[in-house]
């Protein structure tokens, strides 16, 4: 069981409180992502959950237990860190066992979990290396794999792939997803790239200042965010915000266009302006039109096999059922 309960949680340094009272559930099995800019509160709360940091505020339950004053140890949690932080005088085979070596775990049992981490893995081959023969990738695998032995209740991760260059991210990503595929365990995990949050996520909680903006399925935030700071957050590349006559058009103080919602064409549409930059992917290609007295750029997604040029005169022509509107505070109409 692996369920995770903030009742009023709040965290102050000082007279400073960082994070306002708050609540929040993440169910057994869940995989939840906290996102939000850097300075938003998401590794605090992630360290309030660990026991590395004390409540000011409030309540955590884990599996209906109050946890609030338990010792990180007590709590069943395993935690994975931005930095690897591995033994580099020990073998893989020797920082995975650590964690259970500490905790007593008979050694017949202490192999048996190694052997199915490994496997899990794919480490069963570098067991006996040390960290500094290991890749980024493989490392940070190994950190995983000393959560995984202590067979937590829930995992939380704290931007575990920020060390590593592009390829790898992808292809951490894919892992981490696949592993909590096949563990079904709890995972909460940070990080302040909301594409890992899109791809990776069953429920994604946007943060700014402390407060949760919004908490839903990566395609809830997508299709429906709840106000502007959502939908600028979430969405790459971000949606395109509107405000002054486009706006009160449509009866709201500000209105969103997804880049993918709005046609470009060499003639004829509702707003005219200049391409400035275009960055062509292969399948899509993504302009940057200048001029139209909408924003001082506007962003619009297209096919790859779109031919226009830096300077071209071009039309937008919004997908009226794709506009979302929002009020002067901000929230959804």
């Amino acid at each position: 069981m692996g369920q995770i309960t903030l009742q009023g949680v709040a965290k102050r340094f000082g007279e400073v409180e960082v994070i306002p009272p708050l609540d929040l559930t993440i169910e057994d099995g869940e995989f939840v992502v906290f996102v939000g800019p850097s300075g938003c509160g998401k590794s605090t709360l992630l360290r309030l959950i660990a026991g590395l940091e004390d409540v000011s505020g409030g309540r955590i339950l884990i599996d209906g237990a109050d946890a609030t004053d338990a010792s990180p140890a007590k709590r069943g949690l395993a935690m994975v860190f931005q930095s690897y932080a591995l033994y580099p005088h020990m073998s893989v085979r020797k920082n995975i066992a650590f964690p259970m070596k500490m905790a007593g775990v008979p050694k017949p049992e202490q192999d048996r979990r190694i052997e199915a981490a490994a496997r899990a893995l794919n480490l069963t081959n570098y067991l006996d290396r040390r960290p500094g023969q290991l890749s980024g990738g493989q490392r940070q695998r190994v950190a995983i794999g000393r959560a995984i032995v202590r067979e937590p209740a829930a995992f939380l991760f704290d931007e575990p792939l920020s060390n590593l260059d592009a390829a790898l991210r992808v292809g951490m990503r894919l892992e981490i997803s696949e592993l909590h595929n096949r563990l079904k365990t709890t995972m909460i995990y940070v990080t302040h790239d909301q594409v890992e949050a899109m791809t990776m996520a069953d429920k994604i909680v946007v943060l700014q200042a402390g407060r949760i903006e919004q908490v839903g399925s990566p395609l809830d935030l997508y299709h429906r965010p709840r106000n502007v700071f959502v939908a600028g957050f979430i969405g790459s590349p971000r949606m395109n915000l509107f405000g002054g006559a486009a706006a009160a058009e449509y009866g709201a103080q500000t209105i969103g266009v997804r880049p993918e919602h709005i046609r470009i064409s060499a003639e004829g549409g509702k707003w005219k302006g200049r391409v400035g930059v275009s960055e062509h992917l292969g399948s899509d290609s993504f302009f940057y039109v200048e001029g139209t007295g909408l924003a001082e750029t506007v962003t619009v997604r297209s096919g790859g096999e779109i031919a226009l040029h830096h300077g071209d005169t071009v039309w937008l022509t919004p997908d009226e059922g794709k506009i979302h509107t929002f009020d002067r505070n901000g929230d959804r109409i």
